[in-house]
């Protein structure tokens, strides 16, 4: 029987490189894109260098998915934030550059190839920073909140295709991403995907962990949804 298939695109360190080392001690076929080479040692079937906001980005992917064909997971775990910086704003569309569009831009070539099979799964990491605002991160809170809501959007359209997408939002996971001061509840990147491969046995539409800390950052965002309504 051949091995299963995935493409991870952001796989070379943090949660990305910990899934790719899990999913090929599993038996797994991966291929990988990312910004920067894997560390040495690590090795998928197929490993390209691209930044997902390159203008050769989609013609790399459709390369990528020529040589290795339809994959049966396909998990983005591309991420960056960014503080807001008044004075110089030129990264904030970066950030939604890299959250939101090279996540559209990987499903524009990885769906067809899975609707033609009639299969797939797509896995996508948001962030419980979703549910609200964050003043000093704007492009962060809106870029994952958009991502969060095309997953579940594009779930309810693909189920009944046989395509199931995931959206898994994490709080703070110890990657470099984690640069606020206090991070409560912080899960390991090991930790965190376990909870992603999870998904591909027991597929859901959404999963957020910790549930606690998504809980109490829903009832934050509601207070700040007040705030605003009251504000107007």
């Amino acid at each position: 029987m051949d091995a299963r298939k995935a493409l991870l695109i952001g796989n070379s360190d943090g949660i990305g490189l910990a899934i790719t080392r899990k999913l090929r001690a599993a038996g797994w076929s991966v291929a990988g894109v990312s910004r920067s080479p894997l560390p040495a040692g690590d090795s998928p079937r197929v490993q390209r260098v691209a930044d997902v906001t390159d203008p050769g980005y989609r013609a790399l992917l459709e390369s990528v998915l020529e040589e290795t064909g339809t994959p049966d997971v396909c998990i983005y775990c591309v991420g960056i934030g960014q503080e807001l910086d008044l004075d110089d704003l030129a990264m904030e569309a970066r950030v939604f550059q890299v959250n939101l569009l090279g996540a559209v831009f990987t499903l524009e070539k990885v769906l067809p190839l899975m609707l033609t099979r009639g299969r797939g799964q797509v896995i996508a990491l948001s962030s419980l920073a979703d549910d609200g605002l964050i003043p000093d991160a704007p492009s962060y809170c809106a870029s994952k909140a958009g991502l969060s809501n095309y997953l579940g959007s594009l779930a309810l359209k693909l189920r009944p295709r046989g395509i199931t997408v995931t959206n898994v939002r994490f709080g703070f996971v110890d990657t470099k991403m984690a640069k606020a001061d206090v991070k409560p509840m912080m899960l390991t990147a090991e930790k965190a995907a376990d909870v992603v491969i999870r998904c591909i046995d027991r597929p859901t539409l959404q999963l957020s962990r910790p549930k606690l800390a998504g809980f109490l950052l829903h009832i934050h965002g509601r207070w700040q949804a007040l705030r605003l309504w009251i504000a107007g």
